[in-house]
């Protein structure tokens, strides 16, 4: 094992680990925060890869853009910051979705064991020119489409600023 795969080992582990924190915490910036510790230690995992293009854009796209819009919608809707008794699943709705979320990876890893097997697959790794022409050519589309979904969850958490149940906005 050499220092690469010791090192991607173990921010793959942080991360898998953040990200279970992430959607079994019961604090919603808990959850953010914990959600800016997966993706931070996935950019880790892409520059260990050799992928320093895709570990940027991963920094500056979801750490920097996508993880700071959630704060900023959970302070503008003024969510509750800590537990909340009607943010609270009981243990029979946590068990269901327990047993839904493992069927699910399971038929995940049987489709891919029975796509995959034990062949190996090669990857080319590609240039920068090849990235940026996909990027800013054929998947220039649904860069468009999620940045306009994300302006309409800020002017969503705007709107719901008003509409408070105290009956104004002060």
């Amino acid at each position: 094992m050499t220092v690469h795969d010791a090192l991607f080992s173990c921010l793959g582990l942080i991360s898998a680990v953040s990200a279970v924190c992430a959607v079994t915490t019961r604090q919603l910036v808990h959850a953010a925060l914990w959600l800016t510790l997966c993706m931070t230690t996935l950019s880790g995992c892409y520059l260990v890869l050799g992928a320093e293009l895709v570990a940027l854009v991963q920094l500056l796209v979801y750490v920097g853009a996508v993880v700071v819009l959630v704060l900023f919608a959970v302070m503008l809707t003024r969510a509750p910051i800590g537990k909340s008794a009607d943010h609270d699943v009981p243990m029979a709705g946590r068990m269901v979705a327990l047993v839904i979320s493992a069927a699910t990876g399971g038929l995940l890893f049987a489709a891919f064991a029975t796509a995959f097997g034990s062949q190996q697959v090669g990857l080319d790794g590609g240039t920068n020119a090849n990235l940026a022409a996909n990027l800013f050519g054929r998947f220039a589309w649904p860069f468009e489409v999620l940045s306009l979904v994300l302006l309409a969850a800020l002017v969503g958490a705007l709107a719901m600023i008003g509409t408070r149940k105290d009956g104004g906005s002060k």
